[in-house]
């Protein structure tokens, strides 16, 4: 049965005339936090590539089978949390990517960048994920990921940890700490598996529904219940670290020897098992105790099957990703103010002839490197003048038919001094002079 035309969403909307607002969820970041945001990125560009890694981009949108095949179908994020769609013109099965590193390596793969050349990489923007929308977890997010792909000694895992740290000293954080544990390789995790099916299965009257859903798909993630019934059943449970064979286990220890040497302070967490199926070996998490039960703030691991899982050669690899808006809600937390547009000069101006000059005057301002903002809209000059000292701008320009009919302007510093009338051509030289000497 076919709809009307007026019974369309579009129609409907124009009849109703409701305001429309954003998913739920899916926030907008407004210019007054913006700055913030902007500052962030600055800082960690710079701290990236001193460490060498460059920047790889990667759609939005991936083949459902990508994530299926490289996070595990019984995951949580696969299972509940993926907002994954068929294609109207092709019936491709796509999906909003949830994660980075999947699609990272699918790119790594795609292009061959790992012929003969083991790669840092890193990316940032926003992921995808439908959950309960609540303090610092939101249905689109923002990390940055970091990829090291082709390095499997246990110096690239310490790298990426220091890195971190050295991050947080950058942004001044307080109250994170790092978390340790190894998942060891394939062999000694299918032993483990095993054992904790037989250990929970003994105990399936005290299992949770999530924990019996668990227990045959993804037992590993039984241990990382946040259930305080099942504490105590969990304590008991067989441990990974006793099937570990000796090379995971010195791969381990190197990766603590380097940190230790370095000052970089940890806790061993045999419950630390990450979400994704795709780890082995070196897990880490950095929390805080400040956001609540969302208390971790970057998270990574090693995943040296992951390549060869998605269609490569086999290759080690490890990553970590940080979350954009948990970092912000710690340094606002901590009273970071945020930055403003930090404008050099507003100029302000009155009259046909001035309007005129104002435009040339702000032109002639940024070709000398100035970050300049032209008033527009009219207004008197008062009107003008609280907009100027609203703006933050450190010097105001004042443009009159008087001025413009000498070709000058006057110079007004905002924190103080005395205004000074100049020839257009001398403005920027003594807005200079101005700033230079706040």
């Amino acid at each position: 049965m076919g709809f009307s035309t007026h019974h369309s969403p579009l129609a409907r909307y124009k009849m109703s005339n409701e305001t429309l607002q954003a998913v739920r969820g899916m926030n907008d970041i407004l210019p007054d936090e913006a700055g913030l945001w902007l500052w962030f990125e600055e800082v960690v560009r710079d701290w990236l590539h001193s460490y060498g890694y460059r920047n790889i981009r990667m759609p939005l949108v991936e083949p459902t089978a990508l994530f299926k095949r490289a996070i595990g179908e019984v995951t949580d994020i696969v299972e509940k949390e993926m907002y994954s769609f068929e294609d109207s013109l092709n019936g491709d099965q796509l999906t909003l990517r949830p994660e980075g590193t999947a699609s990272c390596v699918r790119a790594v793969l795609q292009h061959n960048l790992l012929y003969n050349a083991p790669q840092r990489l890193y990316y940032s923007g926003q992921m995808f994920r439908h959950e309960r929308p609540q303090k610092g977890r939101y249905r689109q997010f923002h990390q940055y990921g970091v990829e090291a792909l082709g390095y499997a000694g246990p110096d690239i895992d310490a790298e990426q940890i220091l890195m971190c740290a050295r991050l947080w000293k950058k942004l001044g954080l307080r109250d994170v700490t790092l978390q340790l544990n190894t998942l060891g390789d394939s062999a000694s995790r299918q032993r483990h598996r095993e054992k904790l099916i037989a250990y929970f299965e003994q105990h399936q009257e005290s299992l949770d529904a999530d924990a019996t859903r668990r227990l045959h798909s993804n037992p590993l993630r039984i241990l990382d219940s946040k259930n305080p019934a099942m504490q105590e059943l969990i304590a008991g449970a067989p441990r990974l670290m006793d099937e570990l064979e000796p090379e995971a286990l010195a791969h381990f220890a190197a990766v603590q020897e380097i940190l230790t040497r370095h000052g970089v302070p940890f806790e061993i967490n045999p419950r630390l098992v990450r979400g994704l199926d795709y780890y082995n070996r070196t897990v880490f998490e950095w929390v805080t105790t400040r956001l609540g039960a969302q208390g971790t703030i970057c998270a990574g691991g090693r995943y040296d099957g992951l390549i060869e899982q998605i269609g490569g050669k086999p290759a080690p690899a490890i990553g970590f990703a940080m979350g954009v808006e948990r970092l912000l809600a710690l340094l606002q937390e901590d009273g970071m103010a945020l930055p403003g547009p930090e404008l050099d000069a507003y100029v302000v101006h009155q009259g046909e002839l001035a309007s005129g000059l104002a435009g040339l005057v702000a032109e002639n301002l940024r070709d000398a490197g100035l970050r300049v903002a032209l008033h527009c809209g009219g207004g008197s000059f008062k009107s003008q003048m609280k907009k100027a000292d609203a703006s933050g701008a450190r010097v105001t320009i004042v443009i009159g038919d008087d001025e413009a009919q000498a070709q000058q302007v006057s110079v007004k510093p905002m924190q103080g001094g005395e205004q000074v009338r100049v020839s257009v051509q001398d403005a920027a030289e003594t807005v200079i002079q101005f700033i230079e000497q706040e």
